[in-house]
Formats: structure tokens, C-alpha cells, sequence
């Protein structure tokens, strides 16, 4: 059976690169939740998107900031760029989404997979939300499915649909680069774990494997680093060939029944995240905090005992 929404963003790979117009790519890492923010923008028109941008959260005192964020803005304001788009790749569990921010600054629409209806029901449950809290998407401007088409200016792009990390991850082709979220790390340090509410380890082989059909050269920008044994500096850029020849857990070679056993094997020995808490309850409102309670503040609530 085709893939047609993977062979759209295979040409669209080889297209862009043999024109030569190519996106610029611009990052900001967060060292506090390793998180890399992207700014992507089509140096001819200047238009541009924000993925995975990080809203400043210190757990102690409950405190937000934007420091980070207001970091991009100052970017973006340098660059005289317009912001058409604010892509989250999915409902992140290891930090705060700034993207009600950017867009307050910035403009553009907040977009994430359509799966997250899915997210929205399982962690619904699991935060016993009330009927206020809708769980049809509705809180995002834009829902993609596998296969969306749209552009950075005069750049085309195409969403692909790569769950496994979560039900709701999108890798978002841009050009000649894809940006792959949680899916994939660095070839040396591996893949992202799959034990959520609604991962599956293999579930993500298969997303990973459609992932490194594209074109060896395409550029992959990833959401996280975290430094593997014997690399001394952050690192968040590689390409799918460098991903399909040496990716440590998931190289040529790896089937997918060894690939869930290690994956499913070492995921038992982790921790959970330590901002997974906070990060869903308002990443699955599209960044926005909880409404405030009768007396004005907003407040998070922590499960005991139940994940």
C-alpha cells in the first residue's frame, strides 16, 4: 500500500534542496528542560514558524516566566520576520508550551496533531477535569492530520503523523528539514521512550522507520538533547542518513521485536519526567494555564498516587 503523504515529503525534500532555496533554522536550547525551541523562516519572504516554544516554569514556588521565550520574540523582531505558524510536535511532558505567549507577541496560529483529542481524553481522566474542559481539540487553532498540507512563505511543508512517543506526535517536514519532536534523539544517545498513557514501543519502530525513508540528506532537527556518554556540547541536527546508519537503538539492521524489547526494557527504568504533571495539564489546553479559581489564582493539581 502507498505511502502518499511520505512520498509528497520525499519530493518535496529533493525539490527543495536542488532549488537551493532551503529554510533558515534558528535554535534556542533551554538547558533547564534540554528543550530546543526552533525558529524556521523562508529567507525570501520572511515568513516563518516557531516550533516547541518553552514557557519558563520553576516548580518550587510555582512560578512562571518568559524569559525564554521573550528570547525568540527578540529574534524574530530582529529578523523582521512574520509568524504564520506556533507547530507543536506534541503535548510535551517535560515542559510548559509558550505558545499563548508568542502568539499574543507574535501572531500566528497554534497548531498539534488531531490525535490530541486522544491525549485529551486519557489525561481528562487522569486529572478528573470537568465538563469545562473540552476534549475536542478546540483549544488549538489549527488540528493536522497525516499528511496536511501547508508553507512557510514560499516554502512548502507537509505534516506527518509519528505516534508512538504519544498518540498525538506530528514531524513536521519543512523544506528540506523535518522536525521530529520526541521521536527520534541524536544518533548516538537514541529514541524517545514510549511508557506514557498512550505510547507504544511499537508504534514508534514503525513511525521511525517511515521517518528514515526519507532522503539521506534530509537535515532532522530534534526537540531535545541530552548529552550522551563522552559528547561534551548540546547537539540538535542531524540527517536521516546519519539516523539510519548509526542511530544507537534503532539503526539499519535493528528489527522491530529487538527494538521493543530494549525500548520497553529500558523504559521501565526511568523516572517519570519531572514537570510531566504541570506540562500536560496545559499542554493539552494548547499552553494555556487552568482557569482561575473563585479566589483568582490558578492552580495545578497533582494526582497522588495514580501514575
Amino acid at each position: 500500500m502507498s505511502d502518499q503523504p511520505l512520498a509528497t515529503a520525499h519530493a518535496q525534500v529533493l525539490a527543495t534542496r536542488a532549488s537551493g532555496a532551503v529554510p533558515v533554522v534558528t535554535t534556542f536550547f533551554d538547558e533547564a528542560t534540554f528543550t530546543a525551541t526552533h525558529v524556521v523562516h523562508d529567507p525570501a519572504t520572511l515568513r516563518a514558524a516557531i516550533i516547541d516554544p518553552v514557557l519558563d516554569f520553576d516548580q518550587a514556588s510555582g512560578r512562571t516566566s518568559r524569559v525564554s521565550a521573550d528570547k525568540v520574540i527578540a529574534h524574530v523582531e530582529a529578523e523582521g520576520l512574520t509568524v504564520d505558524w506556533l507547530l507543536e510536535t506534541h503535548a510535551h511532558a517535560d515542559h510548559l508550551s509558550a505558545a499563548p505567549h508568542l502568539k499574543e507577541r507574535l501572531g500566528g496560529q497554534i497548531v498539534i496533531g488531531a490525535a490530541i483529542r486522544t491525549v485529551q481524553e486519557v489525561f481528562g481522566k487522569v486529572f478528573n477535569e470537568g465538563p469545562a474542559f473540552a476534549r475536542n481539540g478546540s483549544q488549538f487553532d489549527l488540528l493536522m492530520d497525516d499528511g496536511h498540507a501547508f508553507s512557510v512563505g514560499g516554502i512548502e511543508a507537509i505534516a506527518l503523523h509519528v505516534p508512538g512517543h504519544t498518540p498525538a506526535c506530528l514531524a513536521f517536514v519543512i523544506g528540506d528539514a523535518v522536525f521530529v519532536g520526541d521521536t527520534l534523539f541524536m544518533p548516538d544517545y537514541g529514541t524517545a521512550r514510549a511508557d506514557f498513557p498512550g505510547g507504544d514501543a511499537r508504534t514508534l519502530y514503525r513511525s521511525i522507520r517511515r521517518l528514515m525513508a526519507l532522503p539521506d540528506e534530509t537535515r532532522v532537527f530534534l526537540c531535545h538533547d541530552y548529552k550522551a556518554t563522552g559528547r561534551d556540547q548540546f547537539v540538535w541536527e542531524t540527517t536521516i542518513g546519519a539516523q539510519r546508519t548509526a542511530n544507537v537503538h534503532v539503526h539499519e539492521g535493528v528489527g522491530e521485536d529487538q527494538f521493543v524489547a530494549m525500548r520497553e526494557a529500558r523504559d521501565a527504568t526511568l523516572g517519570m519526567p519531572k514537570l510531566i504533571l504541570p506540562s500536560i495539564q496545559v499542554n493539552m489546553r494548547a499552553g494555556h494555564l487552568p482557569e482561575p479559581d473563585s479566589n483568582g489564582v490558578r492552580y495545578l493539581r497533582l494526582p497522588v498516587d495514580l501514575l
